[in-house]
């Protein structure tokens, strides 16, 4: 072992060491870079704004950084094309799996509101996973084009529990909670689901998913009612089958995405320009502009946070599509 860990091991033997091993200024203006250009003198623009990663309403935390809240980030870029008068559309280009019930609403909404201020209309351009809360942010665009691999659908709500009150059982520990009313400890790990709680989680999942609903058929009102049921109750479909079954409309490329933004938009011809710190030059529009590097990268030598790659402990209600360790999808 080197000298330099038997220090770090030494020192963290007293208490928590924050190693921070350095940082970008993710507080910095966004700057607007040009990664498509079909030429002409100052060309109207297409902005194209990513949205990548679990949906919450919180910085990111990952094991060696924290990032940027990916809600805050999507109303500055917003902001940002609203106020370009040479933007005259956006090509919202999703990635995503979803995530938390308020962010996904939350991010929804800001597209909404995007559109009534701007008057600039959206395209929604699906990548490798555009599901549950990523499909619920793509009801917001004027229109969607999806990948032909595109993994999509996913309309649904979550709310996962767990117990760990038989394994402690086992080993001689007994937890109690001296709660307020019967349902105040409703999906405690340490105290079991009673009927009386599952009909209490129940309620709100239903309410959530009624929310869901609503929202995908103000936006796909012409499948028709036996197949809309079907195609919302949770499974998740391709590129190809969402646009059989009326979830898209079109299937194509970030190139048809373009071209369909421009049209909506009324231009012949146009800029695509991506928005990203400084820091975080952009040169190709085949890659997604990263959120921002970390203000501070920390190592806590007696902690390392997980964060986002374990999101399924998280407490909350989601509309979100994951894959555990195993295999089996998490929706």
């Amino acid at each position: 072992m080197s000298i330099f860990f038997e220090m770090l091991l030494s020192l963290s033997a007293c208490g928590p060491l924050t190693l921070t091993i350095g940082g970008a200024a993710a507080g910095d203006p966004l700057t607007a870079t040009v990664v498509e250009s079909e030429g002409g003198y100052r060309p109207a623009r297409v902005a194209m704004i990513d949205v990548s990663g679990m949906l919450y309403n919180a910085r990111r935390r990952e094991v060696l950084s924290i990032g940027e809240n990916p809600a805050g980030l999507l109303h500055e870029k917003l902001e940002k094309a609203r106020t370009d008068k040479r933007v005259k559309a956006v090509l919202l280009r999703l990635n995503t799996p979803g995530g938390t019930v308020t962010a996904s609403d939350t991010m929804y909404r800001q597209l909404l509101r995007f559109k009534k201020r701007s008057g600039k209309p959206i395209v929604a351009l699906m990548m490798d996973v555009a599901a549950s809360g990523g499909y619920y942010l793509a009801c917001a665009a004027d229109s969607v084009v999806a990948h032909p691999t595109t993994v999509t659908g996913s309309i649904g709500v979550i709310v996962q529990t767990i117990s760990f009150k038989p394994a402690l059982g086992r080993i001689g520990i007994e937890a109690e909670a001296i709660t307020s009313g019967s349902n105040k400890d409703a999906g405690s790990p340490l105290s079991d689901l009673t009927d009386e709680h599952r009909q209490v989680l129940r309620s709100l999942v239903d309410d959530f998913y009624q929310g869901f609903l609503d929202v995908v058929r103000q936006a796909r009102p012409d499948i028709p009612p036996d197949r809309f049921a079907q195609v919302t109750d949770g499974r998740i479909l391709s590129g190809e089958a969402a646009l059989a079954a009326g979830l898209v409309d079109s299937v194509g490329d970030l190139y048809d995405g373009f071209k369909l933004a421009k049209q909506l938009a009324g231009v012949d011809r146009a800029e695509l320009v991506v928005y990203h710190r400084p820091t975080n030059p952009v040169r190709t529009p085949h890659v997604a502009a990263p959120p921002a590097l970390p203000q501070a990268t920390q190592i806590n030598i007696a902690q390392i946070n997980l964060g986002e790659s374990f999101p399924g402990i998280s407490a909350g209600f989601f509309y979100v599509w994951l894959m555990d360790p195993a295999g089996t999808p998490l929706r």
